[in-house]
């Protein structure tokens, strides 16, 4: 743990978390999309789509769609947020950190998540960490799948 930094509220449903539930930033659909995915939980229902426009190695916009629990679209949401205009590199780091932090291999306060930071509160709910990871899981699969073929 990093003695430089405040320790992080692990709470569940943080008001950062059901700001992002009610209102959830980049939802709908993008038509001129160059990467798409979808991730779906079965078990509890949750289906989050993503849709992505890619330009030189660049995430120039994000959209992500669908339905599930306050976790799923509160991270979803914060996600998109996240990675708006980032670099691909990025994007990608973010998620190997933000997993980290949900998995307990890395401390929330030495993950550098900003306000992905409200999740960590997951890694206490086992039964919630693939609530939170699902929009991401599509984030990858849209990067690593690459542009639709024609």
């Amino acid at each position: 743990m990093n003695p430089d930094v405040a320790p992080v509220e692990l709470d569940l449903y943080q008001d950062v978390v059901m700001d992002h539930k009610r209102a959830p930033r980049h939802f709908g659909t993008l038509p001129e999309a160059t990467h798409r995915a979808r991730g779906r939980n079965p078990s509890c229902g949750d289906d989050v789509q993503v849709a992505l426009d890619v330009a030189q190695g660049r995430i120039r916009d994000i959209r992500f769609s669908g339905q599930g629990c306050a976790i799923c679209i509160a991270s979803a949401s914060l996600m998109s947020e996240a990675v708006h205009g980032q670099e691909l590199d990025f994007a990608r780091s973010l998620q190997q950190r933000f997993r980290g932090v949900l998995t307990g291999a890395i401390e929330p306060e030495d993950a550098a998540l900003g306000k992905l930071v409200s999740l960590a509160g997951v890694r206490n709910y086992p039964s919630r960490i693939k609530c939170a990871l699902l929009g991401w899981h599509a984030l990858m699969q849209a990067l690593d799948e690459g542009p639709p073929h024609a």
